[in-house]
C-alpha cells in the first residue's frame, strides 16, 4: 500500500513537472515575422549572416559599438541616433545573438567574434575605428584594442566584463546551471524581466516596450541554443596582460547602482589601464544608454571628440 502510494506521489509529481514545462514552453519566433518588426542591414561576414545598422556620413570618422550578453543593436539606438550626426555608426548584433543569431561555425569565443569584426571593417572600408563595448562587447573591445591597436582610434569601455567572479574562474569553463539547460524551450517574460531590472540604477524607468524587445530577440531563431552553447565555451584568462598592451585614449563609463558588474570592478581596470579615464554615473546602471541616454551620453561625446569627458 505504501509503495502504491509513493509511486502514484511520484507520478502526480512528474505530471506537474511536464504540465509547467508545457505551460512555460516558448518555441521560437518566425524570422520573417523578427525581420519586419527589427529592421536592419545584413552581410555575410566570415559565413555569419551579420544583422547591422550603418548611419551618418560615410567620410566621418567610424565609431562601433558592441552589445553586451543577451542584447541586440537596439540597445544603442538612443545614442546612435545622436551620434550619426558627427560619426559613421556601425552597430551590430554579435553573433549568436538577435537577428543575426547562430554562427554556422559553433565558435562564440571572443577570438571569434574579434576575426568576424575585422572581417566586417574590411568590408566596410574601414581602416581605423573608435569602439564602444558594453559589458560582454566590452571584453571584445579591450582584445580587440590589445590585439588591432592599428585600427583603434579610441576605446569606450562601459561596465566591461573580463575579470574574475563567483563562478567564473580563470581558464577554467563554468559549470553551466542546470537550469539553464531548459533555456532552448522556456522564455517567461517575468524571469526575464527580473533580470534585466537588475541591470537598471532605477527599476521602474524599464519599459514593457523594451522588455517586449529583448524576449523577442531571445526567442528569435536559434538564439536559445546559441546562448548556451556561448556559456559553455567560454574560458576568461586573466585580464592584465592583455590589458597592459592597449594604447588607445580610453574612457571607462559605470554606472554607481550597476548590479551586474560592480563599479569596484573599476579599480581592476585602472590598475592595468593607469592613463584610462574613470566617469561614475550616479543613479545608473548596467545600461546607462538604455536607462537614461541623454544624461549617460555627453561625456562619451566630449572624450570621442579628445576633450576632458
Amino acid at each position: 500500500m505504501v509503495w502504491t502510494i509513493l509511486a502514484w506521489a511520484a507520478g502526480l509529481a512528474l505530471l506537474g513537472v511536464v504540465a509547467l514545462a508545457v505551460w512555460l514552453h516558448a518555441p521560437d519566433k518566425p524570422r520573417a515575422e523578427l525581420e519586419a518588426a527589427y529592421p536592419g542591414e545584413y552581410r555575410i561576414v566570415e559565413g555569419v549572416r551579420l544583422r547591422l545598422r550603418d548611419t551618418g556620413p560615410r567620410e566621418a570618422p567610424a565609431l562601433i559599438l558592441l552589445h553586451g550578453f543577451g542584447a541586440s543593436l537596439e540597445t544603442w539606438e538612443p545614442w546612435a541616433r545622436a551620434l550619426s550626426a558627427d560619426y559613421r555608426v556601425i552597430r551590430i548584433d554579435l553573433p549568436g545573438f538577435g537577428l543575426t543569431g547562430p554562427d554556422p561555425s559553433g565558435d562564440y569565443s571572443d577570438a571569434r567574434a574579434i576575426k568576424v569584426l575585422v572581417g566586417l571593417m574590411d568590408q566596410l572600408g574601414i581602416d581605423r575605428a573608435s569602439l564602444v563595448g558594453n559589458s560582454l562587447g566590452g571584453r571584445i573591445a579591450w582584445n580587440f584594442a590589445a590585439q588591432h591597436p592599428e585600427r583603434l582610434t579610441r576605446l569606450v569601455l562601459v561596465s566591461p566584463d573580463g575579470f574574475a567572479s563567483p563562478g567564473f574562474e580563470y581558464d577554467r569553463a563554468p559549470k553551466t546551471p542546470l537550469v539553464m539547460k531548459v533555456l532552448p524551450y522556456v522564455a517567461p517574460r517575468g524571469l526575464l524581466k527580473a533580470n534585466l531590472a537588475a541591470g537598471y540604477g532605477r527599476p521602474e524607468t524599464l519599459s514593457e516596450a523594451t522588455l517586449t524587445r529583448y524576449r523577442d530577440m531571445l526567442v528569435a531563431p536559434g538564439v536559445r541554443r546559441a546562448i548556451l552553447a556561448r556559456m559553455e565555451q567560454v574560458i576568461l584568462k586573466e585580464p592584465g596582460p592583455t590589458l597592459s598592451r592597449i594604447t588607445a585614449p580610453t574612457l571607462l563609463l559605470w554606472g554607481e547602482k550597476d548590479g551586474m558588474i560592480p563599479i569596484s570592478n573599476a579599480a581592476d581596470y585602472q590598475r592595468y589601464l593607469p592613463d584610462a579615464t574613470l566617469l561614475r554615473l550616479p543613479g545608473l546602471g548596467h545600461l546607462p544608454f538604455e536607462e537614461n541616454p541623454a544624461g549617460s551620453l555627453p561625456p562619451v561625446e566630449r572624450f570621442l571628440a579628445g576633450e576632458a569627458p
